[in-house]
C-alpha cells in the first residue's frame, strides 16, 4: 500500500533537486546507466562526482535559473526529472514523510502573497557564534 501525499510535487520548483549533496549508490549508478545505455563506468563518471565522507558519491550539479545549482536531471523549464525511471533511492524515498516542509513553507507563502508562482529561495545559514 503507498503512503498517503499531502503535497504535489508537480507544483514545486524541484527544492530538493538544488540539495548540494544527492547520495548515489553503486546501485543507483547501476540503474541510471541501464537508463541511458551506458556501462557502470561512464554513466558514473558522466552524472556523478566525488562528495565527502558520509556521501562517498553525489549527483552532478548544473547552474539554474532558481537556485544556485540543481542536480542535472532537473529540466530547467518543467522542473522536472528528466531520468524518473533511473533516479537514484534518494530521489525515490524523498521526502521520507507524509509531507515535504518545504511545499508547505511554499504553499504558504503563495497564498499569503496570493502570486502562484511564488518561488522563495531557501537557505541553511550557518552559525557564527559556534
Amino acid at each position: 500500500m503507498s503512503k498517503p501525499t499531502f503535497y504535489s510535487c508537480d507544483k514545486c520548483p524541484a527544492y530538493c533537486c538544488s540539495y548540494a549533496h544527492i547520495p548515489v549508490t553503486d546501485k543507483d549508478i547501476e540503474r541510471l546507466a541501464k537508463g541511458h545505455g551506458l556501462s557502470f563506468e561512464k554513466a558514473r563518471k558522466r552524472f556523478t562526482k566525488k562528495g565527502d565522507d558520509e556521501t562517498p558519491r553525489v549527483m552532478k550539479h548544473r547552474d539554474d535559473h532558481l537556485y544556485e545549482s540543481t542536480c542535472i536531471f532537473l529540466h530547467p523549464e518543467t522542473r522536472g526529472c528528466t531520468t524518473y525511471h533511473s533516479r537514484p533511492k534518494a530521489c525515490r524515498a524523498y521526502p521520507g514523510a507524509v509531507r515535504c516542509g518545504y511545499y508547505d513553507f511554499l504553499a504558504a507563502e503563495r497564498s499569503r502573497f496570493e502570486e502562484d508562482d511564488l518561488v522563495i529561495a531557501a537557505y541553511i545559514a550557518e552559525d557564527d557564534d559556534e
